[in-house]
């Protein structure tokens, strides 16, 4: 009966949250994320300021980017325009080798497919996020 709830647990968990992996493969989140880093990325859910996530590019559908939240709606952007309701700011890490909302804008909650929540490989790096 145990195995059978726990069974039931870990299904109702991975339906709500929808985990995926995420392979890092350049260095604009360095140092939070590296590239050879692989991590585990949940269903958005609530987006707050400093979030990590997975976001689809605005202008290159299909191709996802790691970015940190840096911007949030109601507020004012680094390019001088106020972020409306559904808008976020997102910037790399390490913003010299980052393509983020400095090049493209703020980007559409419709675009946030996911957050980054633990860094899993290489197990020296494993941390959560």
């Amino acid at each position: 009966m145990a195995g059978a709830a726990v069974g039931v647990a870990f299904a109702y968990s991975f339906l709500r949250w929808k985990p995926f992996k995420v392979e890092v493969r350049g260095p604009s989140m360095a140092p939070t994320l590296v590239p050879g880093d692989w991590a585990l990325a949940v269903a958005p859910g609530r987006l707050r300021r400093w979030d990590v996530i997975v976001l689809e590019h605005p202008s290159r559908p299909g191709f996802e980017l790691v970015k940190r939240i840096t911007g949030i709606p109601d507020e004012l952007a680094p390019d001088g325009r106020i972020l409306e309701i559904g808008q976020w700011w997102v910037e790399g890490d390490n913003p010299d080798l980052s393509t983020d909302s400095r090049h493209f804008g703020p980007v559409t909650t419709d675009r946030i497919r996911a957050k980054v929540r633990l860094i899993y490989w290489p197990p020296s790096r494993r941390q959560l996020l």
